[in-house]
């Protein structure tokens, strides 16, 4: 990592800017910067002067015209990217050229390819980059793990994961394909990343399937079976035109845990982990944790520490790569025209 700048100190907040006045910046993630000690948020960048500046005053920074103009800001240690996903390789390329640390939502990059270069560039430049991947953050998965270790379930056999939303705003970007847009690349990263975070890198698509609702150009809803590497199955399931699901459960050889609200929990939630075995069923209640705070405290803590990419985003690139694969396989094997995968 590059030393602090002059009158810097690796303790002090890291600057960072925003590349775009996206949805999630507004609602989640510029209100947990602004109120976190451990960033300071310089300024927010749009290609619209307007709205550059309307949001910049509701979070009490300055707004900047264009996105290059932010990147060329000495005052910025790292930047934050919430385009839409087809954007995402080309900006974070930049970011990190410009000598800035970066946070980028999920997806990293659409493409396998352009997900290894970037990760090998942030090695090579010494620059943090980091996947906006919240959840994995939150304590509440950290209890699970421990539970899995101490034998609560005994092993583990399989494990499931969902995460759909009710249909979109007809014009939701989501549901354009040039940038991005589909259930594979928003809903399903979440359970992808979950069987990681649980199974250990290793993991390989056994089959898959992506559906297009009617009338779409992006798959709507898909589900992926995986196999880890000691024999553990994982059945995934996700969808933008669905009743609101967001949960996991790890299926063991002596009971199960099951985690409701596991993706996207408020603040203020309070986490319930169901443990069910021969003996009887209890629910372990925790504390509340923020975690989109603690996500801005973790990219904090990476800049400070000068901590490398991880690989995870490397893993989970490959097998979403590899489940659009298998779906379009299977598709095409079948001779099927009412399910199209993208």
């Amino acid at each position: 990592m590059a030393p602090a700048p002059p009158g810097r100190t690796r303790t002090a907040p890291v600057r960072v800017g925003v590349l775009g006045c996206a949805d999630i910046a507004r609602r989640r993630m510029l209100p947990a910067m602004t109120a976190s000690p451990d960033v300071e948020l310089v300024a927010v960048a749009s290609r619209d002067a307007a709205k550059a500046r309307v949001t910049a005053a509701e979070f009490g920074c300055r707004a900047t015209h264009g996105y290059d103009a932010l990147l060329a800001d000495p005052d910025l240690d790292a930047v934050y990217v919430p385009l839409p996903a087809a954007l995402h390789a080309g900006w974070v390329e930049e970011a990190l050229r410009a000598g800035k640390h970066v946070l980028a939502e999920k997806p990293l990059t659409t493409d396998l390819a352009r997900t290894r270069h970037l990760v090998g560039l942030a090695r090579e430049s010494g620059r943090v980059l980091m996947e906006n991947v919240m959840f994995v953050h939150h304590p509440q998965h950290a209890a699970v793990r421990r539970l899995i270790a101490e034998g609560a379930i005994g092993e583990p056999r399989v494990f499931q994961a969902a995460f759909a939303v009710p249909r979109l705003p007809e014009h939701d970007i989501r549901y354009r394909p040039e940038l991005g847009g589909g259930a594979l690349w928003d809903t399903g990263v979440y359970p992808v990343r979950a069987a990681l975070h649980f199974l250990g890198a290793g993991l390989e698509v056994e089959g898959a399937v992506l559906v297009h609702g009617p009338g779409r150009s992006v798959d709507t809803s898909g589900t992926a079976l995986l196999r880890s590497p000691d024999g553990v199955a994982a059945h995934l399931t996700f969808g933008l035109d669905h009743a609101y699901r967001s949960s996991y459960e790890i299926w063991g050889s002596e009971g199960r845990i099951s985690v409701d609200r596991a993706f996207t929990p408020p603040a203020g939630h309070v986490p319930r982990v169901r443990v069910e075995r021969r003996s009887g069923t209890e629910e372990l209640r925790l504390p509340p944790a923020d975690q989109v705070l603690r996500t801005v405290a973790a990219f904090a803590e990476a800049v400070r520490t000068g901590g490398a990419p991880d690989l995870v985003s490397v893993h989970q690139a490959a097998l979403l790569d590899d489940v659009r694969g298998r779906a379009s396989a299977s598709l095409a094997w079948s001779g099927g025209d009412r399910l199209r995968a993208g």
